[in-house]
């Protein structure tokens, strides 16, 4: 188990890296992303568009932030993670647009953990109840596209320092903690339980 602090945006190469309970912090430009999000660029991408970001080497947070608009901008004041399994079926289009982190809660499918390893890409798990203190790390809140959606489903685009930290909960070899973690208790259910 390592700890690492990386400047994003990311190479494959590095994310392959990666094992399951390494611990991570992030400097540099993140995205959010929820439900909607996920359909809006499934559809412009089915149509033959283009997306308005670039998602290459970047960084997705499964998260609806709370922001307050200011004067000069905005002013990022919560942001926790949602429930991940959601954006199961978008696996493989967000690593087809060059992500190569996502964040979340609760982890994903045996679906998403292929496309990780296919894709050299990692899951890594926020801690729930921490929305305050990742906010901390956010420098500046750059832009929103789609506000149409909402606050909470607009995706949000935001440079952090010091963001995390994070555990490697979904690897780019095929490691799943939530996975490691139900073996684990089932194994326990039947020892104490046999039949």
């Amino acid at each position: 188990m390592k700890t690492v602090r990386w400047e994003i945006p990311l190479k494959a190469e590095m994310v392959r890296k990666l094992e399951v309970g390494d611990i991570i912090y992030l400097n540099g430009l993140v995205y959010t992303a929820r439900d909607m999000a996920h359909l809006k660029m499934r559809t412009i991408i089915s149509e033959g568009g283009m997306l308005p970001v670039n998602l290459e080497g970047g960084v997705l947070f499964h998260a609806g932030p709370v922001v307050k608009k200011r004067d000069e901008g905005w002013e990022m004041v919560v942001v926790g993670p949602t429930t991940s399994m959601r954006m199961e079926p978008f696996a493989k289009l967000v690593a087809e647009i060059g992500v190569k982190l996502i964040i979340g809660k609760g982890g994903m499918g045996e679906y998403s953990q292929q496309t990780f390893v296919d894709h050299g890409m990692a899951y890594l798990q926020a801690a729930p109840g921490c929305a305050v203190k990742l906010a901390q790390s956010v420098e500046k809140v750059l832009g929103v596209t789609w506000p149409e959606l909402g606050m909470a489903e607009a995706m949000w685009a935001f440079e952090v320092r010091n963001f995390g930290p994070f555990v490697v909960a979904m690897d780019a070899a095929g490691r799943s903690l939530y996975r490691e973690i139900t073996e684990t208790a089932q194994k326990k259910i039947t020892d104490w339980f046999p039949l």
